[in-house]
């Protein structure tokens, strides 16, 4: 299954967002407060439980400087997927991004998750962009 979230605009540097989110810590404000139980990170990894969701572990595996972080599942998560993290230059102090998410999950599964995943997936892109208003 794959969810591509709509490209935002983030009112800061390329760079600025690039470095905050390299420190996986910092994802803690833009998850729903309200839905993520037991967060624990490190700079290069997090989890959590969300609520309707589930358990997930997220490790950061790779990056291109300033334009992409990729992120894997590992440990509890029920099932494997990437998650990477897009960031397009667009002038000075404004850039773009978005997500993409490649799970791999089966058909009964999908139906079940995703609503609630595109949901929650566009709310990170959204919370990132109102970090920076």
């Amino acid at each position: 299954m794959k969810i591509e979230t709509p490209q935002k605009t983030i009112n800061t540097s390329q760079k600025e967002v690039f470095d905050f989110l390299m420190d996986m810590s910092n994802f803690k404000e833009l998850f729903p407060i309200d839905k993520i139980e037991h967060w624990q990170a490190t700079n290069e990894s997090c989890s959590c439980k969300i609520k309707s969701l589930g358990a997930i572990e997220l490790k950061r595996v790779a990056s291109t400087p300033n334009t992409l972080i990729y992120l894997d599942s590992f440990g509890k998560t029920p099932f494997k997927f990437t998650l990477n993290l897009f960031i397009e230059d667009k002038e000075p102090n404004s850039c773009l991004a978005h997500l993409e998410f490649d799970g791999d999950i089966n058909p009964f599964m999908k139906m079940m998750l995703e609503k609630p995943l595109t949901a929650f997936f566009n709310n990170l892109v959204n919370n990132l962009s109102n970090k920076y208003q």
